[in-house]
């Protein structure tokens, strides 16, 4: 420090520090620097250069002094003066809530700020510390480095990582504020609309991740997504809590899991995402989709699943390439499009719609099933207790437009061979025999009808021990 800097710490500069006198961001209103300035002076110029995110946009923010603990020093340059200030410097923005503070600060040729050290920044809606921050002039860029922690106090959400640049909103310059984070950030994204009760948060980690705005998203590299009633992981993601209320999970084989008592799997080339007021509704698994429920597995081209207060209400399916078939320990099915209806997360319908076929558990003897096919069928199902488990169980099944339907019945004189029953109509109406009865207890067929039904025969008389004919032994008594 040259011996100017010095004279001015020794008349006083701690109480010129405290004194809160305003500084205008404008400069037009400062005083001339005397020959002999204060050590407060330096931190004037550097309130010149402090990052307009600091005031209110567009507003004439006047900065004013609250505390430094040691003198400011003065370095002049031939690229222009440089500035700097230690011990617990806190700086505020006149009449507005806005504070900040660092160990020291420097500030270089009015380009380049940085703040060193427990780094803290707050005003009305945002809150941000760090161990470390940069100010760059240029293109309105800010810094954090170290441990970053910053809260978005409108909806609660919140974001630490290791480094985080953020770009204000500038008049000419963007319209829309942006936040970029790397080395694997996590975020709590308040699921909440602003204003409403505080909701339970999606937890966000990713390599690394782009906000732009308060409802955009953007995450790339190994992301994940928890929350207490489901789990998501892919390669990338897009969340749009706005307008759009969408997102999307794309590339490593993007997977989501419900949990709980009754959870689901879904699993595709991609996934896209729906919302309501930030609340998750639906979503669509696009390429080799697959779900697994506690009562179904389904592939198909694409599968759509609803939710309804975070439980599974309905799953379609549908696509060419893969036709979607669906199947359980006792069931199948396909058809080009399937839906399952599962309220209360509790199955109670299947239905079928373009060449559908559903069929029964496999028989251990025949090794097939008995089946029923039509245009649509649609198979109705029960919760009933075994062995103090709800399990679906199929009560009857509707076939439609060229109806058809194959099924078995054990044969009591012959255990081997069952009586088989082959049946066509326009519609058939297949009903499932209550317990502790198994099998189909009734068959309706309606329209044009015609069918057969095959019993097993009686078996043919074993063949003579002797190997001879009775007419043959006849004639040879009588030749005698």
């Amino acid at each position: 420090m040259n011996s100017t800097g010095r004279g001015a710490a020794g008349r006083g500069g701690r109480r010129a520090a405290t004194a809160h006198r305003p500084l205008s961001c404008f400069g037009s209103d400062l005083p001339r620097r005397p020959a002999a300035p204060p050590f407060w002076v330096p931190l004037v110029m550097l309130a010149l250069g402090l990052p307009g995110w600091l005031a209110a946009q567009n507003d004439r923010c006047v900065f004013q002094i609250d505390n430094v603990d040691r003198q400011g020093s003065v370095n002049e340059t031939a690229r222009g003066t440089n500035y700097f200030a230690g011990g617990n410097v806190r700086l505020s923005c006149r009449g507005q809530q806005l504070t900040m503070q660092s160990d020291s600060v420097a500030a270089y040729a009015g380009e380049v700020v940085q703040f060193i050290g427990n780094v803290k920044y707050r005003d009305s809606t945002l809150t941000m510390d760090a161990d470390r921050g940069t100010y760059y002039k240029k293109g309105e860029k800010w810094e954090a480095r170290g441990r970053v922690t910053t809260k978005n106090l409108k909806n609660g959400s919140t974001l630490s990582g290791p480094a985080l640049d953020y770009f204000r909103v500038v008049k000419g310059v963007r319209d829309t504020m942006e936040m970029f984070s790397t080395g694997r950030p996590r975020i709590e994204y308040n699921a909440a609309t602003p204003g409403a009760k505080p909701a339970e948060p999606y937890i966000i980690v990713a390599d690394r991740v782009r906000l732009r705005g308060s409802d955009r998203l953007w995450g790339g590299g190994k992301v994940t997504i928890d929350r207490s009633d489901f789990a998501a992981k892919a390669d990338s993601l897009r969340l749009d809590t706005g307008n759009a209320n969408d997102g999307t999970l794309v590339g490593g084989k993007p997977v989501m899991r419900g949990l709980g008592r009754d959870s689901f799997n879904l699993a595709g080339r991609r996934l896209d995402l729906k919302l309501d007021q930030r609340e998750l509704t639906y979503i669509t698994a696009k390429g080799n989709a697959h779900a697994i429920s506690k009562e179904w597995d389904l592939v198909a081209d694409t599968i759509g699943i609803d939710l309804n207060n975070r439980k599974l209400e309905q799953t379609l399916a549908w696509g060419d390439s893969i036709r979607p078939y669906a199947k359980s320990p006792s069931y199948a099915m396909r058809a080009d499009s399937l839906a399952l209806d599962t309220p209360g997360q509790q199955l109670k319908q299947v239905r079928g719609f373009g060449a559908a076929w559903l069929g029964g558990t496999i028989d251990s003897a025949t090794k097939q099933r008995d089946w029923i096919r039509g245009d649509t069928v649609l198979a109705n199902f029960v919760q009933r207790d075994s062995a103090g488990t709800t399990h679906a169980a199929l009560s009857q099944i509707i076939a439609r437009k060229a109806a058809q339907s194959y099924h078995t019945d054990r044969n009591a004189k012959h255990p081997d061979r069952p009586s088989i029953n082959y049946a066509r109509g326009d519609v058939i109406v297949m009903t499932m025999s209550s317990p502790p009865a198994r099998g189909v207890d009734r068959v309706d067929i309606r329209g044009q009808v015609d069918g057969v039904q095959l019993e097993a025969a009686e078996a043919p008389a074993a063949p003579d021990s002797a190997g001879v004919r009775p007419d043959t032994a006849a004639k040879r008594r009588a030749s005698r």
